[in-house]
């Protein structure tokens, strides 16, 4: 198992220097997402490398999560624990695409429903919509704010 993905290499290279310079919230965020991948080459019933594109999976997996647990965190009033999720996601953001604008998103969504013909299909065809649009902002917007545009623009 040595032929180690561009991303994977980049994590681990940038776990060494972080932790160099001490930093504590890098190196620490680093080593869970590194361990994350171990976890997924050994999980199933064979161990096996994985793609360059399920290695971005996991980051942008452990991405969401902090967004999620920082969400969690605001809502229960514990702003330290949402600082520490934030922080976390914001080292994960610097190994995730560029992330799509609301107008790229929009534009996408369009194309997706005029090339899927869902428009007259009105909500029945988000399914429809999203199974085009999933492949192409994976790990570049976040799955909710496609679907609501999806169903804004299907609702209209």
């Amino acid at each position: 198992m040595s032929n180690d993905t561009g991303l994977k290499q980049r994590l681990r290279t940038d776990l060494t220097a972080a932790m160099k310079a001490r930093d504590k919230v890098r190196s620490g965020t680093l080593r869970m997402v590194l361990t994350a991948i171990s976890e997924a080459e050994v999980s199933g019933t064979k161990s096996h490398e994985l793609t360059e594109q399920q290695v971005l999976d996991v980051v942008i997996k452990e991405a969401k999560k902090r967004r999620e647990a920082e969400e969690a965190y605001t809502n229960a009033d514990r702003p330290e624990l949402a600082e520490k999720e934030r922080a976390e996601a914001d080292v994960l953001a610097d190994y995730l695409p560029r992330q799509l604008s609301a107008a790229e998103i929009a534009a996408l969504v369009s194309e997706a429903i005029a090339s899927t013909g869902a428009a007259e299909l009105g909500m029945k065809g988000m399914g429809k919509v999203m199974g085009v649009l999933t492949p192409q902002t994976r790990g570049k917007a976040d799955g909710g704010a496609v679907a609501a545009e999806v169903r804004r623009q299907l609702a209209g």
